[in-house]
């Protein structure tokens, strides 16, 4: 079978479930963003030279196909095993406060592109906001959403951002926006 099936060469797609709908329906932008998310994840990974970030990135990799297949299936309730759970969840809030508690993290707004690795973070996590968002709009219209998604969406962006100043900071690169002497609130973080 080839990958050239010309299924969709009249503008449709298949959601899970077989349900043919437009390429430009919601579902399939939300889902296709998730699936953009995870190709910029791999291009961050495939530049950092950093192991431990590396593993974790890969390892979030293989859970946004599961992220992805819930929002292309409208019948996700159904499924035999969910495809976000809690631990999921979880999991990436733990390594966001394992990161947040290294030594010389920046806990400021930051400027990307002082290292390119960094930099391709900060790319996925714009990525990851513009998923989020795409999957909010979809609930919004009235659609069937796991509302975990949203909640693993949003924990993965600022897990993304701290992935970037964790390589900037293992560089010796200040990535802080501010200078030293500006005051105002901290903790702008990945907005």
């Amino acid at each position: 079978m080839s990958i050239a099936t010309t299924t969709g060469d009249r503008g449709k797609t298949a959601l899970i479930g077989g349900e043919r709908v437009s390429k430009a329906d919601e579902r399939v932008e939300a889902y296709g963003t998730i699936d953009e998310l995870g190709a910029a994840m791999g291009f961050a990974r495939s530049i950092s030279g950093d192991e431990e970030t590396n593993e974790l990135t890969k390892s979030i990799q293989r859970e946004l196909f599961m992220v992805a297949g819930s929002v292309a299936n409208p019948q996700f309730e159904n499924a035999l095993t969910p495809y976000v759970t809690p631990e999921m969840i979880e999991r990436l809030t733990a390594e966001i406060h394992r990161i947040e508690n290294t030594e010389g993290i920046l806990s400021d707004w930051s400027l990307p592109g002082d290292v390119a690795a960094a930099a391709a973070f900060d790319i996925a996590r714009t990525v990851c906001r513009r998923a989020e968002r795409c999957v909010v709009r979809l609930q919004e219209s009235g659609e069937a959403v796991d509302e975990q998604v949203v909640t693993y969406l949003n924990r993965l962006s600022d897990l993304l951002w701290l992935c970037g100043r964790f390589l900037e900071m293992k560089a010796g690169v200040n990535s802080r926006l501010r200078s030293e002497e500006q005051g105002g609130n901290k903790w702008s973080r990945a907005w």
